[in-house]
């Protein structure tokens, strides 16, 4: 009889493991919302940087700069609250981060100096720094690893729908009454994503990691670090952070100054590569989730369909200072770089299959504050390419030539590096292993 009753046990355990508990959902659509409010304040400075450096008197480079500037502790605030979650809810550290945001926002309503704009974008960019990987970490406490794909796809659509959402909306502000504005709307729209939060947040029932500490095997933070599937990740993800991290600084200049569109204009065609990349994301989640199910190995249903995209989009914006007219040149942009949103789709639940819980925060943490290393370089050498350039078109040109060639070399990379089953095998493994030995070590002889 007891022969038969553990293979039930087994059963009841793996369909446990299946089983997406009650309030998954609403979580997810709360966090999803977080990233909506996250990138709404991303954007503002580059749908804003016509007006802004027209009335602060501002060339190229310092734009650049004033762009870089929100990446400057983004990463090591990333780092520093990744481990922090290891031990801390996830519910009270998203909405610390969320406060943060909301108040960096409100000095920018009255008259503002550019130090001023300068230091409160490295304030936000510290808050928003950890803001992904917390959210990836708590939706990963309510899903288990088959089913998480989907849910980091949506959460990652909060990218593109704070654009969708935001642009017309603070365009409408900048254009009918000032950019100032438009950062105090930001801030009440993040105090009102806090009070939704404190309502409805929960933590998630499925892993407690302080209780995953004491009972699963560690894995040392350099076997992870220095696994190829993690650098692989950081890597392709750098690629593609460069397009994103110009999309939110210089795309709407660009539209604007490089090719002639009006301030109005530019605010609807600034929502195009957000459109294009939502839909590539949501797509993205789905087919891996659907290929996983269907038994692909997870290199291919995660690191070969995040990887390729980024070389395929590299290729298509590498044409485009070759393409004439305007309209043209915005469908390659368009395209080339909403491809790019593929591997933030797949890179977290890599990082999650060969990552013990209780160092899944950190390890997340970090995969981001590197691979947002990007976004302190590209807005800086877009704004110092147009300003040595000949003429303004041009600079942004060589800009955009360098953007393809940087996600043509990290989605090969990508395409080298990203075997996480295996990955997950050989580190169970050498954990096992370690394990054993120490158990020999105290063992009585």
């Amino acid at each position: 009889m007891s022969a038969q009753a553990t293979p039930s046990a087994a059963a009841k355990t793996a369909e446990a493991s299946m089983t997406t508990p009650k309030g998954a959902w609403t979580v997810t659509i709360l966090l999803f919302l977080f990233m909506v409010v996250n990138f709404a304040d991303k954007i503002v400075v580059g749908l804003a940087g016509v007006p802004i450096m027209t009335d602060l008197k501002l060339e190229p480079e310092q734009f650049g700069l004033l762009g870089s500037s929100f990446f400057f502790l983004f990463s090591i605030s990333a780092i520093v609250v990744g481990f922090i979650v290891n031990k801390v809810a996830t519910r009270y550290v998203l909405l610390t981060l969320a406060v943060i945001w909301a108040l960096a926002q409100f000095p920018m309503v009255g008259t503002v100096s550019f130090t001023t704009l300068l230091i409160c974008r490295v304030v936000l960019g510290a808050g928003e720094g950890p803001a992904f990987s917390v959210a990836a970490h708590a939706i990963y406490k309510w899903f288990p690893d088959e089913k998480r794909t989907l849910p980091t796809a949506i959460l990652s659509q909060g990218s593109a729908f704070g654009v969708i959402l935001a642009v017309p909306a603070l365009n409408w502000v900048i254009v009918n009454h000032s950019w100032h504005y438009a950062f105090g709307a930001l801030g009440v729209t993040g105090l009102i994503w806090v009070c939704a939060w404190l309502a409805f947040g929960k933590e998630g029932p499925l892993e407690d990691t302080q209780a995953l500490a004491a009972t699963e095997p560690k894995i040392p933070y350099v076997q992870l670090l220095t696994s190829r599937t993690f650098l692989g990740c950081v890597i392709a993800t750098f690629g593609a952070y460069w397009a994103l991290s110009l999309g939110l600084t210089w795309f709407t200049a660009f539209i604007v100054t490089g090719l002639g569109f009006s301030q109005q204009q530019a605010g609807f065609i600034s929502i195009l590569p957000w459109i294009f990349g939502a839909t590539v994301v949501i797509l993205t989640g789905w087919v891996s989730q659907v290929m996983t199910a269907r038994g692909y190995t997870t290199r291919m249903s995660r690191g070969v369909l995040g990887s390729a995209p980024l070389v395929l989009g590299g290729l298509i914006l590498a044409t485009m200072p070759h393409a004439s007219g305007a309209g043209l040149q915005i469908a390659l942009l368009v395209v080339g770089a909403g491809l790019c949103g593929a591997i933030y789709v797949v890179c977290p639940p890599m990082l999650g299959e060969f990552t013990p819980a209780s160092q899944r925060g950190a390890v997340i943490a970090i995969y981001g504050a590197l691979y947002t290393l990007s976004g302190i370089i590209a807005p800086m050498v877009m704004g110092s390419v147009i300003q040595r350039a000949g003429n303004v078109l041009n600079g942004y040109m060589t800009g955009y030539t360098i953007n393809a060639l940087v996600m043509i070399g990290s989605g090969v990379v990508g395409l080298l590096l990203l075997w996480p089953n295996t990955e997950k095998a050989r580190l169970t493994r050498s954990a096992a292993s370690r394990q054993a030995g120490l158990k020999g070590v105290v063992s009585p002889t």
